[in-house]
């Protein structure tokens, strides 16, 4: 019985097995293979079909991997929308959207601060913060003309009266009606009418949540307008009395005309230099 030898591994066989090592382009392969002899390659011929040069280290294998991860970073990768991350605008809540009705009270004037205070003092003590919800005095910013500047004052819309958010029910109603300084409500045949929403942001104008109420602002107040007399208080005209015919804010001016030798003619004064008769 015979056995099976091992094959033995020859210098011809580690020749043959370097002819499948790739180099170079497939013409120089084929030409490669032309110049092989019938007895095979020796060791050194086969050493030089071996690519030659530096094998690339790690990071400049890697170099083209690493420039594309930069630029997904740069752009941050949406995730289809557009709108990640950003914050919608502010809400903008209106004062007649807010739980209950808004409705007009008649106060003594002059006392708006003294009532409301009266008022929600009350509320407080009768334990009805669930019913009578807010109480306002209406504001404005009013540009007005004092010696001669502009100032800024803020001055009650309509003096009088308030304006109170509740649940109106007999109990909210009662305390209401009977909080000293108040003298009733605002509606027909004594009933209360609840305001609507155009009378309720024209009082309380709409603002962003991000932002305080800015009271409207009304035009300047002058203390005089055209068409009305004045006297001439100060220059080469003292004592001399005019209509105004025209009021220049952005100058603080106004032009009088003024009686000269039987001849009216207009005067161009600054404010100061005027006052009422």
């Amino acid at each position: 019985m015979s056995t099976t030898e091992e094959p033995e591994v020859t210098t011809d066989a580690v020749d043959a097995a370097a002819d499948l090592l790739p180099t170079g382009t497939v013409e120089q392969a084929v030409a490669v293979a032309d110049e092989v002899p019938e007895g095979g390659l020796t060791s050194d011929a086969a050493a030089d079909l071996l690519p030659t040069g530096d094998a690339p280290t790690e990071p400049e294998a890697l170099a083209a991997d690493e420039s594309i991860v930069e630029v997904l970073d740069e752009d941050d990768l949406f995730d289809g929308d557009g709108d990640e991350g950003e914050e919608p605008p502010p809400a903008r809540e209106s004062a007649y959207d807010r739980p209950g009705g808004w409705y007009v009270v008649h106060t003594q004037s002059g006392y708006e601060k003294k009532v409301k205070q009266n008022l929600q003092a009350r509320t407080t003590s009768m334990h009805l913060e669930d019913r009578i919800l807010e109480v306002e005095i209406p504001m404005e910013d009013v540009d007005e003309f004092r010696s001669g500047k502009k100032v800024t004052v803020s001055k009650k819309v309509f003096p009088g009266y308030l304006l109170v958010r509740c649940h109106l029910d007999d109990e909210a109603w009662s305390v209401i009606r009977d909080t000293p300084g108040i003298v009733n409500f605002v509606g027909a045949g004594g009933k209360p009418s609840k305001l609507g929403r155009r009378e309720v942001e024209t009082f309380l104008p709409v603002a962003d949540e991000s932002e305080a109420v800015v009271p409207k602002r009304s035009k300047a107040r002058f203390g005089f307008g055209v068409g009305e007399t004045v006297r001439v208080k100060e220059g080469p005209f003292a004592d001399f009395s005019g209509a105004i015919v025209e009021i220049n804010e952005d100058q603080l001016k106004v032009k009088v005309l003024v009686n000269i030798f039987g001849r009216e003619t207009p005067v161009e004064l600054e404010f100061a230099q005027v006052a009422q008769l």
